[in-house]
């Protein structure tokens, strides 16, 4: 396969930008395409049909673009669908949960570990289980956050709306006594600051972004996929909604990286 190839990284929206940034800090030299399935977000409240339809049509998308691997940016395709699709694929497939799983349960101290992310992701238990796979004597609490995804891809990081949303959310688990908090929605970093203020300094943050790039970086490296032609990477990005809110929270977000969106419809 040609090293200078794309990854494909997707996400329900703006959520999987902060895949993008660790990947563009960790891995420069990488072109890559990313997909927002904004027509259909938020993702949370979405049947498993549902999620395994978009899924599907998005990497048969990306496919068709030639990527080289997939990450799924996104907690509840993580959660839900990508167990079972992995395989049936020729390229790499990586997504966020098992590498926040790992994380968590390497950096925890006092083995109770926080749990926020989408109303699906939460049903599934999928960081419970990746979790208890690698030390099941840890005790871990999940928690869904609906309103997050909303106010993020509002561009609504701060503000008392904002933070009333954190406290509620979060304090259920800070009576856990709970020393670790994954942030299990991709969208969720985004609100870094605000959720820092409210559980103060001593609580590990996991951002799953930083070590699926690594695994990926990985991956790639031990089939010789990594790119080192030293040409200029291509960064491209599609939606399958809004585009211009995309755009515009976007920017704020990670910058010029976003040059311009691509509307483009997969049903």
């Amino acid at each position: 396969m040609d090293k200078l190839k794309p990854i494909g990284i997707f996400d329900s929206g703006i959520g999987g930008l902060t895949v993008v940034k660790t990947l563009i800090e960790k891995l420069p030299q990488e072109s890559f395409i990313y997909f927002g399935d904004t027509a259909h977000l938020p993702y949370g409240d979405k049947t498993r049909d549902q999620l395994f339809g978009y899924a599907y049509s998005i990497i048969d998308f990306m496919r068709k673009k030639h990527v080289k691997a997939i990450i799924v940016a996104c907690g509840t395709h993580s959660a839900v669908t990508l167990p079972s699709i992995t395989e049936e694929y020729d390229f790499p497939i990586l997504g966020v949960v098992k590498a926040g799983a790992k994380s968590a349960a390497r950096l925890t101290r006092n083995g109770k570990i926080g749990v926020i992310a989408t109303q699906a992701t939460v049903n599934s238990l999928a960081y419970t289980k990746n979790i208890k796979e690698i030390n099941c004597h840890l005790d871990i609490y999940e928690v869904a956050c609906p309103r997050f995804v909303p106010l993020i891809e509002a561009g609504r990081l701060e503000g008392e709306e904002t933070r009333k949303a954190v406290e509620e959310y979060i304090s259920p688990l800070l009576r856990r006594n709970i020393d670790t908090l994954v942030l299990g929605c991709t969208h969720y970093p985004f609100l870094t600051p605000v959720i820092r203020e409210f559980i103060g300094d001593k609580i590990i943050l996991v951002d799953p972004a930083w070590e699926t790039v690594e695994e990926m970086k990985d991956i790639l490296k031990g089939q010789d996929l990594l790119s080192d032609s030293g040409i200029l990477p291509e960064h491209k990005f599609y939606v399958s909604g809004d585009d211009s809110s995309f755009y515009e929270v976007g920017k704020r977000l990670i910058g010029d990286v976003i040059d311009r969106v691509e509307r483009i419809n997969l049903d």
